[in-house]
């Protein structure tokens, strides 16, 4: 994140602010500008203390985490949670350190923790997944989540993050190195980070309607990878000068589609496998996303 940007969030330091973001990482650099615009207060750590943030460590675990890191941020109606919290016990201590150490607070502030749809990731998982769905209750951040839920916060579960620094485009090589992996390669689900800012100020404004419960965010598109890879490979070749992908993963898509009878991409849901239904995040909040198109 650019200094400008967060000296923003150091011109913020009050006694009170709408929401504090815990962990100023890659989500701050699309929801600071929007706050900024939006005329919401904030404030921010990060683990330095670097450009005008407050210095927060989160760390139960080396028995690092100590109560006057809490007591010096500010009260704050919307705490925001970036980083994973994994495990039985986190969650509480971290929304009991808070309070215990803010006894000004008139009330309780609402908590929101960014978690992962990896925890759909599951055997027999159904083709359609919703926020409902069976999910993993044996993952660590799916504990810590249920936690936090039973505390009255709000799990916001994101799929593949981009916008920025980034771009799907760049994974090309990493996730689709062989024919084999490609193979292997069905749905793709991603928000950009834009959508994610707009998600968490819609959630901080209504929070009645999110206490307690977790939600999917996607930008409602199902994407095939197959479908993302043959778009983005002819362009990267050209940037490159060269023609790898061409004699690789184009020609291996081609191979794929003859060799299982796919007639055009994109595949269907059925041949996709999982795929996310997050409509009720966006109509529950009146929103829709604005970035969807990878």
């Amino acid at each position: 994140m650019g200094g400008g940007t967060m000296a923003s969030a150091a011109r913020n330091h009050s006694g009170t602010v709408d929401i504090l973001i815990l962990g100023a990482g890659w989500t701050s650099t699309f929801l600071i500008p929007l706050l900024d615009q939006q005329k919401i207060s904030y404030a921010a750590t990060t683990t330095t203390g670097r450009d005008g943030t407050y210095k927060f460590r989160f760390d139960i675990v080396e028995h690092e985490d100590n109560p006057e890191q809490y007591a010096a941020l500010p009260d704050a109606k919307t705490i925001l949670v970036t980083f994973p919290l994994k495990g039985k016990g986190q969650s509480t201590h971290l929304i009991t350190s808070y309070i215990q150490n803010h006894g000004s607070q008139k009330s309780d502030p609402n908590f929101i923790q960014l978690g992962s749809t990896g925890i759909f990731s599951i055997e027999n998982q159904d083709t359609w997944v919703t926020r409902h769905s069976k999910y993993d209750k044996s993952n660590p951040r799916a504990i810590a989540e249920d936690e936090l839920l039973s505390r009255g916060g709000c799990v916001l579960n994101l799929s593949g993050l981009w916008g920025g620094a980034r771009q799907p485009k760049n994974w090309i090589d990493r996730v689709a190195s062989t024919k084999e992996q490609l193979k292997g390669k069905n749905s793709l689900h991603m928000i950009h980070g834009e959508d994610v800012a707009r998600g968490i100020i819609a959630v901080h404004q209504e929070f009645s309607a999110a206490q307690s419960e977790r939600f999917i965010l996607t930008d409602l598109i199902v994407y095939d990878w197959w479908t993302v890879i043959l778009g983005f490979s002819g362009e990267l070749d050209a940037e490159n000068a060269n023609s790898e992908r061409e004699k690789s993963q184009i020609k291996w898509i081609g191979e794929l589609m003859e060799e299982q009878n796919i007639r055009a991409l994109p595949r269907s849901m059925e041949q996709l496998g999982r795929c996310y239904d997050c409509r009720e995040f966006w109509t529950t909040f009146g929103i829709m996303p604005v970035r969807s198109r990878i």
